[in-house]
C-alpha cells in the first residue's frame, strides 16, 4: 500500500534490517536500500500472491458492483444509508480495479507502467487506505443522530438523499487532501545496480525523518481519530438504546435493540480485525528495528492481503446482510416474460 515495489521479490535492506510497515505494505520507499543479491527468491510467495491477489479482485468486484447496481436500480433502495453504502462501494471497486496492475508487477519483477500510472494506482492504493473507515464513520455518525432521534422522538428534516449526496462528496474531497502529499512524492525510481524500476515514494532529505512522518501521518488519520470515533459513537448509541423506555411495542424494539447491537459488533469487528495489523505495523516500523527474515515476509504478506480482504468483505457487511437489499437484489435478477 505504501508504494508499488515488487511483492515477492527481495525486499529492500538498510543496513541489514527492514523497515516492517514497509514490508506489510507489500512495497517500500526510495531511502538509499539496496536489495542484497544472496537474498532468496521465495517461489511459493510468486504463486501464492498472485492467486490471493486474483480472488480478491474477483469478489471486490463482483460484490461491489452488485451493491452499486442494486442501490442505483432500485428505486426503494435510495435512503440516506444506503448512499453511504453506495460511495463505500465505490471507493473499494475502484481499489479492486487496480488489484491486477499488482499482480502484473508482481509477476514482471519491476514497474513498466511509467510514472503517470505510478501516481495514480499510488494515489488510490493510499485512497485505500482512508476511505472506507472515514465513510463508515460517517455512517456511524449517521446511525447516532437516528438513534438519539428515536429516542427524544423527535424527526429529522436535514437527513435527506440530498444531504447525503453532499456529505459523500465532502468525504471524497477530504480523502483527496489527504492522499495528495502521496501523491506528490510517489515516482519511478530506477536502481543503480541493476537499472530495475519501482513505483516509490522518493521523499526528500532527511528521508528517513520524512519516512516516519508518513507513517505517523497515516496512523493518525487513517486509523486512530475515525477509529476512536467510531468506539466512542457506538458506545453512546448502545447505552441510550438500552436505557430507552418501551412502550408497547416491547417486543420489536427489543429485537431491533439486539440487532443493532449485532450490526455494531460485526462492523467493529471486521474493520478492527483487517486493519489493526496493518496499521500496528507502524508502530512496530516506528519502535524496533527488524530483520528481513522468511517469516517477517511470510507475516508481512499476510497483513497486506488481510487489509486489501476488507474491500471485498464490506458489501456483505454493509448491504448482503440486510433484508431489504437481499430483496432488491433477487428481484433484479428475476426473469420477466416477454
Amino acid at each position: 500500500m505504501e508504494n508499488m515495489s515488487i511483492p515477492g521479490s527481495a525486499p529492500p535492506v538498510c543496513n541489514d534490517s527492514v523497515d516492517f510497515y514497509s514490508l506489510t505494505s507489500g512495497n517500500h520507499t526510495n531511502l538509499n536500500c539496496t536489495l542484497p543479491p544472496e537474498f532468496p527468491f521465495y517461489a511459493d510467495l510468486y504463486i501464492i500472491l498472485p492467486v490471493i491477489y486474483s480472488v480478491i479482485c474477483a469478489v471486490g468486484l463482483t460484490g461491489n458492483t452488485a451493491v452499486i447496481y442494486v442501490i442505483l436500480k432500485a428505486p426503494k433502495m435510495k435512503t440516506v444509508t444506503n448512499m453511504f453504502i453506495l460511495n463505500l462501494a465505490i471507493a473499494d471497486d475502484l481499489f479492486t480495479l487496480v488489484l491486477p496492475i499488482n499482480i502484473a508487477e508482481h509477476l514482471l519483477h519491476y514497474w513498466p507502467f511509467g510514472e503517470v500510472l505510478c501516481k495514480v494506482i499510488l494515489s488510490i492504493d493510499h485512497y485505500n487506505i482512508f476511505s472506507s473507515i472515514y465513510f463508515l464513520t460517517v455512517m456511524s455518525i449517521d446511525r447516532y443522530l437516528v438513534v438519539l432521534a428515536t429516542v427524544r422522538s423527535k424527526r429529522m428534516p436535514y437527513r435527506t438523499y440530498r444531504a447525503a449526496k453532499i456529505i459523500s462528496l465532502c468525504v471524497w474531497i477530504l480523502v483527496i487532501l489527504i492522499v495528495m502529499p502521496f501523491t506528490v512524492f510517489a515516482g519511478v525510481y530506477i536502481n543503480p545496480n541493476d537499472e530495475r524500476k519501482s513505483c516509490v515514494l522518493s521523499f526528500p532529505s532527511p528521508e528517513s525523518l520524512w519516512f516516519k512522518a508518513s507513517r505517523i501521518y497515516t496512523l493518525i488519520l487513517g486509523f486512530a481519530i475515525p477509529v476512536s470515533t467510531i468506539c466512542i459513537l457506538y458506545t453512546m448509541m448502545l447505552y441510550k438504546l438500552r436505557n430507552m423506555r418501551l412502550n408497547s411495542n416491547a417486543k420489536a424494539l427489543d429485537k431491533a435493540k439486539k440487532k443493532v447491537t449485532i450490526m455494531v459488533f460485526i462492523v467493529l469487528a471486521v474493520c478492527l480485525f483487517c486493519w489493526t495489523p496493518f496499521h500496528l505495523s507502524t508502530i512496530v516500523a516506528l519502535t524496533t528495528d527488524l530483520r528481513t527474515t522468511p517469516l517477517l515476509i511470510g507475516i508481512s504478506y499476510f497483513i497486506t492481503s488481510l487489509s486489501y480482504a476488507n474491500s471485498c468483505l464490506n458489501p456483505f457487511l454493509y448491504a448482503f446482510l440486510d433484508d431489504s437489499f437481499r430483496k432488491a437484489f433477487k428481484k433484479m435478477l428475476e426473469c420477466r416474460p416477454a
